[in-house]
């Protein structure tokens, strides 16, 4: 349905050019990373404050339209597709860093602020943010996804690194959460419920975010084993045992194929642990000499060591480009990504498990993720217009989930919800946290305008 006319009038008369109803304008922001098909927008208005998205969500309310958060568009479940049309609310401009507080190791950003954005404007201050899904998303898609990334395992994900934030809500005022304390006992956890609620209940803003001291010492490394297994069970120990190890990661042997004709390097093509320490000089090198030996007990071989700042660099950045590579084994496709969580101690079960299905499939599969956290990804390459790709994509996906749900663990660990994973929500959580969900959504949205269709089954 066309945004009516009046609407697009005030608009253009609120925002000027930085309202566009341009396709090229409207097909970028009406995709995502995802294998979902294009859903554009009506129109995108270009938001520099708050005082805009309050007034962009204020004018969409008053004619029943739909309203669609955009960040940076890394979104992989198809968070921001426009399903119902409306009006997608690029946050890109608002990319102001407020304030660094380095005695009470917090800062306050506006929402389009990147992670890497950040980290600079932190430079000098002996201080980093470490959430670090890969793609340089905003802090605001961040926060509204609940992301996570490679450090999760030691300095969890945003839930556990917002304390504060800005949020406008369906009717266009704009509210308060959380503050700069350390803890607080003051009624309802606002702030834990909007992150994770990809835009469904309200637009961040602004946010606060805890920073950590950038370790005296940092030492990563990368170990080959003879199974998938053996690696897990390294992961295993390493956690249980108590290392405080920084992030493991695991890549198959199919992702490590992918990485080194990407990324050029030279490693083994086997099941392969990525590791990283921090602490002060001692406390590293007593780290991996601990997960070295656990490490060798079980096979694992090729132990390599990078301390200096550009092979650590490296070392991770071909990690971080996995999924770029992976995308490069069957030119042309698409990536169908997945992700699951598990308790730790099930997760060498759900990974063999997982690995006889993808065996009984044709298309290019590859196991990748953040294993110190029981958290892991599948990239299926599909073509979408080829019926059999996707009915084994499906297929896969659906297995590893419900693998997943019955050891206890979640239909996603970091991806989130969006259009891709809601048919699992109601098998997850039960009809009654869903009515609860539901009944949440109705009284922060009673007219379903932000984000419609997106994580409610």
């Amino acid at each position: 349905m066309p945004l009516p006319e009046t609407l697009r009038a005030q608009l253009a008369d609120r925002f000027g050019n930085r309202f566009s109803q341009g396709e090229s304008i409207r097909l970028q922001h009406g995709r995502d990373e995802s294998v979902h098909d294009p859903e554009l927008p009506d129109g995108v208005v270009f938001a520099e404050s708050t005082e805009d998205v309050s007034d962009a969500v204020r004018l969409c309310a008053s004619h029943d339209t739909p309203i669609i958060a955009y960040g940076a568009g890394s979104s992989v479940e198809g968070h921001l597709l426009a399903v119902h049309g409306g009006i997608s609310l690029d946050l890109s401009g608002l990319n102001q860093v407020h304030s660094i507080h380095a005695e009470d190791l917090d800062a306050t950003v506006q929402a389009g602020v990147t992670r890497k954005q950040l980290n600079d404007a932190l430079k000098g201050t002996g201080l980093f943010f470490p959430i670090d899904p890969g793609a340089d998303a905003s802090l605001g898609g961040m926060a509204a996804t609940r992301a996570s990334g490679t450090n999760a395992v030691r300095y969890g994900t945003m839930r556990d690194n917002v304390m504060a934030m800005t949020v406008v809500l369906a009717d266009g005022r704009i509210i308060r959460c959380g503050s700069r304390a350390k803890k607080s006992s003051a009624g309802y956890d606002l702030t834990r419920l909007l992150v994770g609620s990809e835009g469904t209940l309200g637009i961040i803003t602004e946010l606060t975010v805890r920073l950590y001291p950038i370790p005296e010492a940092i030492s990563a490394a990368v170990c080959s084993f003879p199974s998938v297994d053996a690696a897990v069970n390294t992961v295993i120990q390493t956690i249980q045992i108590g290392i405080p190890v920084a992030r493991i990661e695991l890549l198959d042997p199919l992702t490590i194929t992918a990485v080194n004709r990407h990324s050029k390097t030279t490693l083994p093509e086997r099941p392969t642990l990525f590791f990283e320490f921090h602490g002060s000089s001692a406390s590293v090198e007593e780290q991996a000499q601990f997960v070295q030996e656990i490490a060798s007990e079980v096979g694992g071989e090729h132990f390599e060591w990078a301390t200096r700042p550009e092979d650590r660099s490296r070392l991770w950045q071909a990690r971080h480009d996995a999924y770029f590579a992976c995308l490069q084994m069957k030119p042309g496709c698409k990536a169908f990504p997945t992700d699951v969580c598990v308790p730790i101690s099930r997760l060498a079960e759900c990974i063999q498990e997982t690995n006889r299905d993808m065996a009984q499939v044709s298309i290019p599969i590859m196991l990748f993720g953040h294993v110190g956290d029981g958290n892991f990804h599948l990239v299926v390459l599909v073509d979408p217009d080829n019926a059999k790709d996707m009915k084994e994509a499906e297929w896969i996906n659906e297995r590893v989930v419900e693998r997943a749900l019955s050891m206890e663990g979640t239909c996603t660990g970091e991806h989130g919800i969006g259009l891709g994973k809601k048919k699992f929500m109601l098998r997850e959580h039960g009809e009654g946290a869903i009515d609860v969900m539901r009944a949440l959504k109705t009284a922060l949205d009673p007219n379903n305008l932000l984000n419609p269709g997106k994580i409610l089954p």
